[in-house]
């Protein structure tokens, strides 16, 4: 079987021509799968906002734009599955494995955490959130508490290691976030920050800058930027890290298809699940920031998000999103 796509490997993602011909199918069957793997990460649900038919955090309500409704929190599930997946079926890549106290910042579902304790079950884990969403029954050694990630932090004892994912359009002072990172961690302790670049792109030109999806994109960027938020922080995640002091900093970049077009059959599967996460976020990421910042009606906003929805399950365009993950070293001394 082949690895996921690396960027010790730049050459273009091949494709498949057989996925013109396809009837559908194929992405019917993975929906099954994905369903039976989501089931298990059914966070449990308490009082929220509702906002445009999304249902939006309470606990300092409006500082992150995307909902924490079941639409969001199943997507949320795709994306961990996907990016372990490419990671080689790895939950984390840097070089770790003594740890004893582990903080997982915005853990969203709480997947990574459980997954992180069942297998880890000499270590203790605690993952944040600003929504109380994570199931109620997890392992023993790991916990959930809402918080604030970009407020000071408050812990009692250092980390022997921190994680953070897929915090695009979440958070608006990176480097501060990643200096209490480094105070937090104890000296010979690790990180793992890895994000997404969320803009598309295509090797073969099959993207085109006067699509749908490339207005969508620019509306989100403008909007993020314009809330204080950065929606690309992946390519940026490898300085932000230096500046901070980290040694022994580790970038690799991972190119994610979008849809079933790879012939490779690991990418194909990372390219499914990739457009499942990808439609189901278009409205997530967009309706707060769109709506709020842009003045847009809601209406509008659904419009562009189902014009975008339609080309990425065009068959003939073969976009790709970049993923990028670092993890470095706080020095001993």
């Amino acid at each position: 079987m082949s690895g996921p796509p690396r960027s010790d490997d730049d050459s273009a993602i091949e494709i498949d021509p057989e996925v013109l011909r396809d009837d559908g199918s194929s992405f019917a069957d993975f929906a099954d799968e994905l369903n039976s793997f989501t089931t298990s990460c059914d966070p449990s649900i308490t009082q929220f906002k509702f906002e445009n038919g999304r249902r939006y955090h309470a606990f300092k309500s409006g500082s992150y734009p995307l909902p924490n409704d079941d639409i969001e929190l199943e997507r949320q599930s795709v994306v961990h599955f996907m990016v372990k997946m490419v990671l080689g079926d790895k939950l984390y890549l840097a070089p770790s494995d003594g740890f004893h106290h582990v903080l997982d910042l915005g853990t969203g579902t709480g997947c990574w955490a459980i997954e992180m304790g069942d297998t880890h079950p000499h270590a203790e884990f605690l993952g944040n959130d600003l929504s109380p969403i994570q199931p109620s029954w997890v392992p023993p050694n790991v916990r959930f508490e809402v918080d604030d990630i970009e407020n000071r932090w408050a812990y009692g004892a250092p980390f022997d290691f921190i994680f953070a994912r897929a915090l695009a359009c979440a958070i608006g002072d990176w480097p501060k976030l990643i200096r209490q990172a480094y105070d937090n961690v104890k000296p010979g302790g690790w990180v793992e920050f890895q994000d997404f670049d969320l803009e598309f792109y295509a090797e073969d030109g099959t993207y085109s800058q006067t699509s749908s999806a490339a207005l969508y994109i620019r509306m989100l960027m403008s909007s993020a930027r314009t809330a204080g938020k950065e929606p690309c922080p992946g390519p940026k995640l490898e300085a932000w890290i230096k500046n901070a002091g980290f040694i022994n900093v580790s970038y690799q970049k991972f190119k994610l298809p979008v849809g079933p077009w790879p012939r490779d059959q690991r990418q194909k599967d990372v390219g499914l699940f990739n457009l499942v996460q990808a439609v189901d976020g278009l409205e997530a990421f967009s309706m707060q920031l769109f709506t709020s910042v842009l003045k847009w009606e809601p209406e509008e906003v659904k419009v562009l998000c189902s014009k975008v929805r339609a080309e990425l399950r065009s068959k003939t365009s073969h976009r790709i999103l970049d993923y990028h993950v670092v993890y470095a070293q706080r020095p001993e001394t």
